[in-house]
């Protein structure tokens, strides 16, 4: 008979065929899951809110369908998380921000909206740090989220709850959003398998330059499971793509014949580590053993494009910042402040200049990527950092120093996964990323299951469930409860 934690960590596919033929309960799991989020959240800090007697009636009413032989849809009864900035009705959106006074929806995000019809158990809704420009679990409104690998590790970010959340053992399905790697940062520093999907494939409530949402998981026939959910169409997105019937759950194929290109050198940021180009070449290795035809492929972004990205996000993010009171603007994470700082009073012909040269990025990206059906890289240039640590590298001048492989999908709406490809001598996770042509999802899904399956034994990960024993190693005096302000429920 399966532990609680056992049952917390079953696959969305396993759950759902345990529904079916009545093996396995949503209340049981539903309960099993809670139970692990009792173990472990006072150190992993994964969730803004959360409210398990809500969830666990969602739970009950899902086992009344399922006995009645009458399911919702593809994910009743399966535990899910919603990333803050994913709108819930009546749940505050913070933004992972002090300074904010949070937002608080009328009406479900096309996100959540698809979830609820599909018959998915909502558990809370996941922390992110400010604003999401942070690529870690630190965050001025939450504290920090840490890594269930090792406490002292980062979950990376942004969708830093999402990330803890789905390798801690908080059910099987989670989503993140991404803008230049906030679902696969997560991703690689977590061993979790992710798609940022083609832009316009989920829809949004609120579309932007570059951001997309999608699912983050432990296996990739989970995150394809969710696909099917999530990316159903809604009209309040104005920038969806149309409708399009794709079998998610073709997963199956070779790569024989394949053309696999090898993206080593970002051609800015900051060098990889030497044991993350070793994984990533043999994870290369074993596609071209396979019958993939694999060539490498030369750095396609420059440094100044990469600096007037992010000279771009600065203006955005300051002009959100000095709409705020003085007082408030206290209480905003300090890298936050020094960071936006650099996007103040740019002139508008500077910043049509930024605009002009992300259309770059996507032109760059697109013709460098076209002649191939796949493209593996690393998705980012060193491990997991210390939890503490709001970015990679040290210095604000290296705020995006990390982002060269994973930014360009984002401003092409390319599609691109991650799945774990090994591990550092201090056991420390590594991914590798799957990007594919403009809205071949399934394709880049489709490969990212057959490397799943054929990967070497050392490159799987054992995931470090609470069966294993909580994490340890809470630091005094941090925020690591997921209550709002003053004990409020949101």
């Amino acid at each position: 008979m399966l532990t609680e934690q056992g049952l917390a960590a079953m696959s969305a596919v396993e759950m759902v065929a345990g529904f079916a033929d009545r093996t396995l309960s949503p209340v049981e799991v539903h309960d099993a899951v809670q139970s692990v989020i009792e173990a472990r959240e006072s150190v992993l800090n994964a969730f803004w809110a959360r409210d398990p007697d809500e969830s666990r009636k969602a739970a009950l009413a899902s086992e009344a369908r399922w006995a009645a032989g009458e399911p919702l849809g593809l994910i009743d009864g399966v535990p899910v998380t919603l990333k803050e900035n994913v709108a819930r009705r009546g749940v505050p959106m913070p933004s992972g921000n002090a300074g904010t006074e949070p937002v608080v929806p009328e009406a479900d995000a096309p996100i959540t909206a698809r979830v609820l019809e599909s018959g998915g158990v909502i558990l809370g809704s996941t922390v992110m740090p400010d604003w999401g420009m942070l690529s870690s679990g630190v965050s001025s409104r939450h504290g920090i989220s840490r890594s269930p690998w090792n406490p002292e590790w980062t979950t990376g970010g942004s969708s830093s709850g999402a990330g803890a959340a789905a390798a801690g053992g908080y059910g099987p399905l989670h989503v993140g959003t991404d803008i230049g790697g906030s679902i696969r940062l997560p991703g690689t520093w977590l061993g979790l398998a992710t798609l940022k999907p083609s832009y316009g494939r989920i829809p949004l409530d609120t579309p932007y330059l570059g951001r997309a949402a999608g699912p983050m998981a432990r296996t990739v026939a989970d995150a394809a499971l969710f696909m099917r959910v999530l990316s159903q169409p809604d009209p309040r997105d104005w920038s969806s793509l149309p409708p399009q019937d794709i079998d998610w759950s073709a997963l199956d194929g070779e790569v024989r014949g394949l053309r696999v290109g090898v993206h080593l050198d970002a051609g800015c940021g900051e060098p990889c580590d030497a044991e993350i180009l070793a994984a990533v070449n043999r994870a290369a290795g074993l596609f071209e053993a396979a019958g993939a035809v694999v060539e490498p492929v030369g750095p396609f972004m420059t440094q100044e494009l990469l600096d007037d990205l992010d000279l771009f996000w600065r203006v955005r993010s300051w002009n959100d910042f000095r709409a705020l009171e003085p007082e408030a603007r206290l209480r905003v994470h300090p890298h936050i402040i020094r960071w936006c700082q650099g996007g103040a009073d740019v002139p508008g012909t500077r910043v049509l200049q930024c605009y002009q040269q992300i259309m770059g990025i996507q032109a760059r990206t697109v013709a460098a990527t076209l002649p191939y059906d796949l493209v593996l890289s690393p998705v980012a240039p060193v491990a997991a950092f210390p939890a503490e640590q709001p970015m990679p590298f040290p210095g604000d001048e290296k705020t995006m120093a990390h982002i060269g492989f994973t930014a360009p999908y984002n401003m092409s709406g390319q599609p691109a996964a991650t799945v774990n490809c090994g591990f550092t001598a201090d056991r420390r996770p590594i991914g590798v990323q799957i990007a594919g042509r403009r809205f071949d999802d399934l394709g880049v899904l489709r490969a990212a299951a057959w490397y799943e399956r054929n990967r070497p034994a050392e490159a799987v990960p054992h995931w470090p469930d609470s069966a294993h024993g909580a994490p340890t190693g809470q630091k005094t005096g941090e925020k690591t409860t997921s209550t709002t302000p003053e004990g409020e429920k949101p």
